[in-house]
């Protein structure tokens, strides 16, 4: 791994990386590390510029991630990412189409949202 000296220290070309994209229902965060964790770029529906409830919009995501990915791109080298999606969000589909439309090759996509296995009490439903 060949590193490049920059303004803010060493900065690695790294061509394979880890994709996390977190969609919640009220936003969505990507962040793209290296192998090890070590976080290369990160973007969310906020940073991209939406604001309220237009955050947790399928939109919203596809632009975090495209702005992620960009980055990531230009700043590190990456061309292959492998994708690890969390949560109940509505814009996982759409983040992980941005990711390949910016130009990155999609390696492999991984649900891992925690699914408990009889563990705490639920909450109580809701009567609206």
């Amino acid at each position: 791994m060949a590193k490049v000296r920059s303004k803010r220290g060493r900065r690695a070309k790294v061509e394979t990386a880890i994709a996390h994209i977190k969609s919640s229902f009220n936003n969505t965060i990507v962040s793209i590390t290296d192998e090890q964790g070590n976080l290369l770029a990160s973007s969310s529906a906020g940073s991209a510029g939406m604001k309220g409830s237009r955050k947790g919009t399928a939109y919203a995501g596809g632009i975090a991630a495209l702005e992620a990915a960009k980055t990531a791109m230009k700043n590190n080298g990456v061309i292959r990412v492998n994708v690890k999606i969390t949560g109940p969000g509505s814009s996982k589909e759409t983040a992980v189409r941005s990711l390949e439309s910016a130009g990155l090759q999609i390696l492999s996509i991984q649900d891992v949202t925690p699914i408990p296995h009889n563990g705490c009490r639920s909450p109580r439903p809701r009567r609206v």
